[in-house]
């Protein structure tokens, strides 16, 4: 099978190479090699290569640039996931595409469903969701995995970002009312794998599913188990849990509008593939130790 890759080099097309390395022939351009703000570039390749199976690990991701760079991001969110669901509908051709907790309003404490009502507060949002939207009426086979609070053990991500304040700071002030589940990118790798060979037995798990691990913690109690998890594993840090302050959202203001409720329902996933998926602090430790090395 020949399939494409948008989005290699980011945390998730890293670990979806990594896992799905023997299903075929991979197509993974980079950015020098296509331009994916450029749909009439998008259009040309696809129609050149010709794939049988679309992954697409693209997306603008910096949530507060969004709020300036409204065109880049509606373009790489919303427009590039279109064009791929027009031609996997055309072509017959399943479409795997990663979307975000930041589609919902983020109020109230309950866990979010696919079914929800969706109302984003930010321009990364809206466009994430006007993505999702585009892909679910194009009528192409699809799977859509909404996520939370991505990080792995490469590139810029919160945990890296701990880690390295921890060694330096000896106090620190974290957000404690957003509550969410950090998910690596090598668990969604893993999930996509076991959901894109299920679907080619079974083609009606086509879906929207949450895909995110068990559990639930604020920005805050995810720092402090990131530290207490490296001093265990024999890590230096100058930071102590002690010295990590919760503050809430509003001292820590952004140009985008967090949503303080990321918690998402995992029964949809877990029934339909049969799985259980694994607690967020077992998540953390594998990805910790494979960064660490």
């Amino acid at each position: 099978m020949k399939w494409l890759l948008l989005g290699v080099n980011g945390q998730v097309g890293h670990e979806v190479h990594r896992y799905l390395s023997t299903l075929g022939e991979c197509l993974a351009p980079t950015r020098n090699e296509l331009d994916l703000s450029k749909q009439d570039a998008v259009v040309r390749y696809l129609d050149e290569h010709k794939p049988e199976l679309i992954i697409n690990a693209a997306a603008y991701t910096a949530v507060d640039k969004a709020e300036e760079e409204v065109e880049l991001a509606t373009a790489l969110n919303a427009t590039l996931p279109e064009t791929l669901a027009r031609y996997c509908a055309e072509n017959g051709l399943l479409l795997v595409h990663y979307s975000s907790d930041y589609v919902y309003p983020g109020n109230g404490e309950t866990a979010w469903q696919e079914g929800d009502v969706t109302d984003p507060l930010s321009i990364y949002g809206q466009s994430k969701h006007a993505g999702d939207a585009a892909v679910l009426a194009s009528g192409c086979d699809h799977l859509i995995f909404r996520t939370s609070w991505v990080y792995s053990a490469r590139g810029h991500n919160f945990m890296k970002t701990m880690l390295r304040l921890g060694k330096d700071k000896e106090q620190l002030s974290i957000v404690g009312d957003q509550i969410g589940a950090p998910t690596p990118a090598r668990l969604i790798a893993e999930v996509t794998a076991l959901a894109v060979q299920r679907f080619q037995h079974e083609r009606r798990v086509t879906g929207l599913y949450h895909l995110a691990p068990r559990g639930e913690t604020s920005w805050h109690g995810f720092a402090c188990e990131i530290f207490g998890q490296a001093q265990a594993q024999g890590v230096e840090l100058a930071i102590s849990n002690e010295r990590v302050a919760s503050i809430p959202t509003s001292d820590y203001p952004t140009p985008a509008t967090r949503p303080l409720n990321s918690r998402l329902n995992l029964s949809r996933i877990e029934q339909t593939f049969n799985i259980r998926l694994p607690d967020w602090r077992e998540q953390l430790t594998l990805t910790l130790t494979e960064h660490l090395g």
